[in-house]
Formats: C-alpha cells, structure tokens, sequence
C-alpha cells in the first residue's frame, strides 16, 4: 500500500512541477544548443553513447543544460548514478557514496558515476576527501559548475578532469525550446490552445538571457497570468515584461562574470571608447554591484592609465568616490557616468605605472643601496666631519642647469625610470 501512495505521490510531484523540469530533455536528440559538447561528432557525446565515460566538469551560467545533460547520462549508462549537491551535502555524504563505490566495484564490477551539482560550493577539504577515489576510478566524477573551476576546484581534482564549457544559450535555442513547451501535449502547454504573440515570443528570447530555465519559468507565469478569452490563451509582449519583472542579468558579485566585467569595464576606458565604458558601466550598476567598488577602480585607473597625462583625472575621480559615498544610489550613478565618460575621453599615459614597476625591479636587485652623501642631513658635528650633506646643491639658489647633481644611488647612477608622454593637450582635444 505505501507502495502505492509513494508512486501517486511521485506523479502529483511530476504533475505539479515547474515547467522548466517537466520539459527536461531526456536524450540527446531533445537536447538543444552546445554543439561543440554534445554535437554528433563530438568526445562526449561518443563517450556517453559507448558508455565509456570519463571524469569531467560541465562549466556554464544558469540554465544552460548542466544538470539535464547530467541526468541524460544517467539514463544512458549501465553504471549505477549517484547524484550529490555540492550545497546540500556534507562530507560524510561523500564518504558514505564513495563507500558503496568501492563496494559495487569489488562485488559487482559495477562502476559508479557520481554527479556532483554545484560541485564550486564544496571546499577543501570536501574536494580532497573526493580525490583518491577519482583518481583510482572507484568513481568517475560529472561535477557541474557555474563558476571558473581554475578558480573553485582544487588543481589535483581540475588536472583528472575534461572540462566542457556551456555557454549562454542563443535566441534560436530558446525559440525551439519555447515551441516545443507550447506543442508538448504531455508536460506542456499542447492542445491547450495558447498562442504566443510574436513580440512577445522576441521578448521571451532575447531577455532571458541565454538561460533556458529563465525563459520557461517567464512563460509559466505568463500563461498563469493570462485568462482564456474564447477558449484560448493569448499571451501578449506586456504580460512578458511583468512576468520578467526585470530582465536577469547574469552578474555574481563574487564569481568570474564581476571579474570579467569590470575587466571590460577597465579596458574600455583605457581604449578611449566612452560607449564601451558606458555599457559596461550599466552592466554592473544595474546588476546591483556597489558603486563605491565601481568608483575605487576609476581611482586607480586615473594614475595607471592617465597619470601625468591629465592631472584632473585623479581628483575627479576621488571627487567621484566621495559622491557615491555621500548620495548613494540612485543618484550617484550620474557621477559615476559623468566620471567614466571624461576617464575614457583623455589623453592616457601609463608613464608612472611603468616607471615605478621599473624601480622595483631595480630596489628588489640592489637592495640597501647607501645613501648618496650630499643628500643627506647632517644634524651633529659628527655627520658633518664623515661628509654628510657635503656638496648638496639647494635648488632654489641654481638654475635647471647648474643645479643638476645626482640623486640615485651610485651604482644606479644615470638610470631613468620615468618616461614623460610624448604630447600633453588639454582634455578637450580627446572628445
């Protein structure tokens, strides 16, 4: 009897799940996009389908198919499938699964797939207890991350793995999964009479973002929102937008996209393109990054990348930082667009970035050089007899020329670190 509640349990769930995890693909051919992962002629898809799995990592933003492919080797391999999350579990769970491996091999020669989701949340000590047994083959390991394993998994664990890169997914990818949910008569919206407007379709697929599970979830709730008129549903472009609420945008504050953005962010400013910048700039500030970090980085970039070239840069940006820290959001985001945009704008010069890199070259090789003699102070009679000071040039009794003397150490005599820019114009010949 418990038997069969558990089973009509299992199907009101099934029923009753969001539509994203009824329309899983369950083989390969249902599976759309990541061509050059689970393509025809592609390693993994040979492998899966020969059954000769090998440890991998599936690395890509939310909704891009990491876990669904996960679940469709499952389906496809004789070996027995063991799934762990990488939140949920501890490592005694791990243990416990490695435990059964061992034992499946050693009785059974069975192998055991172990799949483990959001495998970047495990530490340390999670990932090197999950090593040896990759490393034997008591396990082989499907890990799903959406954060840079180079940066998440232990370099022992990266080294025995294949890693497979899902990207973000293409308007046409999530066009042919949104059809299939309003054709699929079994876990869809087929033979329900709903009619997707072709605006709305657009919208669906452009502001989801790549993620599959994004645009399911805003269809969803768009048909929920929508009442049948005439025995049908018609979803319309306005219904999307407030389902979105507002479009996802893909930017964790602590994983690679902050780094990559704010790196594009840099690298615009520094190519002079104040419409780079400026995209950039929205890119993070509407994803909800602190314009206070924002704003720390124009300071450096004003002295790495401006310097001497134009000596406002520095004090406007710091003028910036002090704004954001004053006024706070919304507001300071004018300053900050204001700042950015004159950042881009001027004549850059890394002359000082480079100079000082070069003197730390050279401090790092001599180390304590002494002292020139005339450039030090001779406060006691003593310093005086030994030649402290001797010979010092005051440079306000000389001109440029006859108050030149040496100010390096001596055997860095001659050297030249700084290198000024070629041409110094005011920032309104950049615009």
């Amino acid at each position: 009897m418990a038997d069969l509640f558990d089973h009509q349990l299992a199907e009101e769930i099934g029923r009753s799940a969001p539509l994203a995890d009824r329309l899983r693909p369950t083989t390969l051919a249902e599976f759309v996009g990541q061509n050059d992962v689970v393509g025809p002629t592609s390693i993994l898809r040979r492998a899966v389908e020969n059954d000769e799995l090998f440890s991998l990592l599936l690395w890509g933003p939310p909704g891009t198919g990491k876990t669904t492919l996960a679940r469709i080797v499952a389906q496809h391999t004789k070996a027995t499938f063991v799934g762990l999350s990488g939140v949920m579990s501890s490592k005694d769970d791990l243990l416990q699964a490695v435990r059964a491996a061992s034992e499946r091999r050693k009785f059974k020669q069975q192998r055991t797939i172990l799949f483990v989701d959001e495998i970047h949340r495990w530490n340390k000590a999670q990932q090197d207890a999950l090593l040896p047994y990759v490393e034997n083959g008591t396990v082989t390991l499907i890990g799903a991350t959406t954060e840079n394993p180079s940066f998440e998994v232990i370099s022992p664990l990266l080294s025995r793995c294949k890693v497979f890169v899902l990207e973000r997914l293409q308007p046409e990818h999530l066009q042919t999964i949104i059809e299939r949910a309003l054709a699929d008569t079994v876990h869809g919206y087929g033979g329900q009479h709903v009619v997707l407007e072709p605006q709305a379709l657009e919208l669906l697929t452009t502001a989801s973002n790549g993620d599959a599970r994004t645009a399911l979830n805003t269809l969803e709730l768009a048909y929920k929102a929508t009442s049948p008129k005439q025995g049908k549903r018609t979803i319309v472009a306005t219904t999307i937008v407030e389902a979105f609420q507002k479009p996802h945008l893909l930017y964790d504050k602590k994983g690679e996209e902050h780094y990559n953005i704010i790196s594009a962010f840099i690298k615009s400013m520094r190519g002079s393109d104040p419409d780079g910048t400026l995209y950039w700039l929205g890119r993070m500030v509407e994803a909800g990054e602190d314009p206070l970090f924002i704003a720390s980085r124009m300071v450096v970039f004003a002295s790495e990348d401006i310097s001497v070239a134009d000596v406002h840069a520095l004090p406007l940006a710091v003028a910036c930082m002090q704004a954001c820290d004053m006024i706070g959001l919304p507001e300071c985001v004018i300053n900050l667009s204001h700042v950015a945009t004159y950042l881009a704008t001027c004549p850059k010069s890394n002359a000082t970035y480079v100079a000082y890199g070069r003197v730390v070259e050279d401090v790092q090789a001599t180390l304590n050089e002494p002292v020139p003699l005339h450039l030090r102070n001779a406060p006691t009679k003593l310093m005086k007899e030994l030649g402290y000071h001797q010979g010092y040039k005051y440079s306000h009794d000389y001109s440029a020329a006859e108050g030149k003397q040496e100010y390096l150490p001596k055997k860095l005599s001659g050297q030249r670190y700084f290198q000024p820019p070629v041409a110094h114009h005011d920032h309104g010949a950049a615009l």
